[in-house]
Parts: structure tokens; sequence; C-alpha cells
């Protein structure tokens, strides 16, 4: 067979194989965890990976001041995958951390909301006072004493404690 037909023949078969299936998005709650295919999704969130930087960085803010901290911590995790390599990578990948733990305190999970905002604080602690329209030193202050009470809760096997909503 000679290399044409062999391309023509290579061609056509891939033109023949079946498309992948699509991904089916699970339905999530609103604090981000999946629930049983078929269940009705409670969580709506913008298509941040279609949307500027500007925009994201935007909607992210509105996430975590309105204490819908998951929204925020997929917001500012596209942020982080945008800037990979770039100087605020890290400043991103930290505050989506914070997202995330302040999601686990949602959920009630008291190892795991510790265990991120401990992750995620020291990565904006050198972008401070003022970055990229978020309060670095507030948001340090505020999310240091939750981490403090939320550490304490961990090591004591205690509840968590009611705290007043961060803002970014």
């Amino acid at each position: 067979m000679s290399d044409e037909l062999m391309d023509a023949s290579h061609d056509a078969s891939v033109e023949d194989a079946p498309a992948p299936p699509l991904k089916v998005e699970r339905p999530r709650d609103e604090f981000g965890r999946p629930l049983p295919m078929g269940s009705e999704n409670r969580l709506h969130l913008e298509p941040f990976e279609l949307l500027p930087l500007p925009e994201v960085e935007a909607l992210a803010i509105e996430h975590f001041n309105a204490g819908r901290y998951f929204g925020a911590h997929e917001a500012w995790e596209t942020a982080w995958r945008l800037e990979r390599g770039e100087p605020d990578e890290e400043f991103f990948k930290g505050l989506s951390q914070i997202g995330a733990g302040y999601t686990h305190y949602l959920r009630g999970n008291t190892h795991g909301a510790r265990a991120l905002l401990e992750r995620g604080l020291p990565r904006i602690e050198p972008y401070g006072p003022h970055h990229r329209g978020v309060d670095v030193a507030a948001l340090l202050a505020t999310s240091r004493a939750h981490r403090d009470a939320f550490t304490e809760a961990d090591r004591s096997k205690s509840a968590l404690p009611s705290i007043d909503p961060p803002r970014a």
C-alpha cells in the first residue's frame, strides 16, 4: 500500500472512531461536596477557566466575602493555574488553600480547616499588606486567629467554634 493510501486509510479510521464520551459533571451541594449522580446540582459557579484573570480575581473576592468559600477556592485555584511560573503563583495558591480551609470549616471538618489555613497563610504573607485587591494584612490576622481556634478544637476533639466571617 502506498504512503498516500495508508494516510488516507488512517484518516478514515480516525474519522470513524467513536468520539470519547462527554465528561458528566457530578452534582454538588452548596459546599462543593459531591452528590449522587442524578441528584439536583446545588452549586452554580461561573466558568472561571473561560474568564480573563482580572474577572476571576474579582469573582474570587466576591465569593469569599459572601461566605461562598468553595467558589472562592475554585476561582483562586484557576488564577493559580493561570499564573503558573509567574510571581503571583504562590499568592493564588495560598488564597486557594485558605478558601478550601474555610470550605472545610463550613463542612464541619476541624482538621481540614486547620491544615489548609496552615498551608495557605505563609504563602500569602510576603504579599501584604495589600495585593491584587486583597487586604492581605487583615486576612492574615483574622485567619491566624481562626487557625488557632481550629487547632485548639482539633487538639481537644471539640466542636468547631463560631467565627466572624473573614474578608479578603
